[in-house]
């Protein structure tokens, strides 16, 4: 979903996956003479053609994830970031260090164990000659989905910065108080290297749920009568009245609506607001997201399909998903919003490759 953000205008050097799976439609849909799949613990800065312009990693993120097990990124998962840098910093040893690291994580990475895994993260690609800064974006910008997800971004301390890309100070917008305090912690060293990046808001108005469900649903079927009562029935006084709410309004409502555990009981919450609540993988039936869709007296229910979570990711409806409903709802679950990367690649990266341009004889790649 990083190579569909950032579009034609770059070329793709070196791209790596664990996941066969995932690896199996990355090829599908932009082929895999780049593809390279396997631990990214085993790889060789060797491996890694040229210099690349921009080195992206959306690492694992159960260990930091605040629904997670707490282990940071001492995990086995999440510590992956760690083999990540350490190509990074092969690469820096060689003269061929990318002139750009985006790092990509869920919210959790902020605070995990107090904030000293986002200072480890702070200080870890500094040390390999960077400027950086950290923001929060969330997909509803984009598209109706509530994902806010942080992203590390660091530019060669050796190239300029454009003034249209920073501020001298926070923005709101993209640093929540969980950065700030997060910045406040770090050492005096770390803070001088730092950039507060200042994206302009875009300035889309962009789909509701209602738009991007599917009328005649593909890989998914709806729920007997039987099961959406059973959903009904867990829903707190609170979410029932949504319910009635929509049958008030006199038109179809699309809700979203996750299974939870509320004081011990499991509870079905659903929202009207036109907007997806995030998109998980599937490791179990709650968290797989269902929608109930509500037309006078008629409710209905099933889950979100396949392609309406690959919409909700920003992947356009000719990008090839996996056939098995588990496998593509987990390559949306566990991507990286395409229009945020988008977003970042027009007013960010692709202006820092412009301006240092003399210095960079490559074309921009990734």
């Amino acid at each position: 979903m990083a190579h569909a953000g950032l579009g034609q205008d770059w070329e793709c050097l070196f791209a790596n996956d664990f996941s066969e799976k995932k690896a199996a439609s990355y090829a599908a849909n932009w082929g895999s003479d780049s593809l390279h799949v396997g631990d990214v613990a085993l790889l060789e800065s060797s491996q890694l053609p040229s210099q690349a312009d921009l080195a992206w990693a959306s690492f694992p993120c159960q260990d930091l994830s605040l629904a997670g097990n707490g282990a940071g990124l001492i995990g086995a998962r999440s510590g992956t970031f760690w083999a990540f840098m350490k190509l990074m910093g092969d690469l820096n040893v060689h003269g061929r260090k990318p002139r750009m690291i985006a790092l990509e994580n869920v919210y959790g990475a902020i605070t995990s164990h107090d904030g000293k895994d986002f200072e480890a993260m702070i200080h870890t690609v500094m040390a390999q000659g960077y400027r950086l800064g950290a923001m929060v974006i969330d997909a509803i910008h984009f598209l109706p989905q509530s994902r806010p997800r942080l992203f590390i971004v660091a530019v060669d301390a050796a190239l300029q910065i454009p003034d249209v890309c920073f501020e001298e100070t926070h923005n709101p917008a993209w640093h929540p108080a969980a950065i700030i305090r997060a910045y406040n912690q770090l050492p005096k060293e770390l803070k001088n290297q730092w950039v507060w990046w200042n994206p302009p808001m875009p300035k889309v108005t962009h789909k509701t749920l209602d738009d991007i469900i599917e009328v005649v649903p593909q890989g998914v079927e709806w729920h007997s009568q039987e099961q959406t009562e059973r959903l009904l029935n867990m829903m707190s006084p609170v979410n029932r009245r949504k319910i009635l709410q929509a049958q008030k309004s006199g038109r179809l409502k699309v809700g979203a609506l996750y299974r939870r555990t509320r004081n011990g009981v499991q509870r079905a919450e659903v929202r009207f607001d036109g907007v997806s609540g995030c998109l998980r993988t599937p490791g179990g039936g709650s968290s797989r997201q269902t929608i109930m869709i509500v037309n006078g007296n008629t409710v209905r229910s099933r889950l979100l399909s396949a392609r309406e979570a690959a919409r909700l990711m920003g992947l356009k409806d000719s990008y090839l998903l996996p056939e098995r409903y588990n496998d593509a709802y987990h390559l949306a679950g566990d991507g990286v919003v395409v229009p945020v990367v988008s977003h970042l690649a027009k007013h960010i990266f692709s202006v820092v490759v412009e301006v240092n341009r003399a210095v960079l004889p490559l074309a921009k790649a990734a």
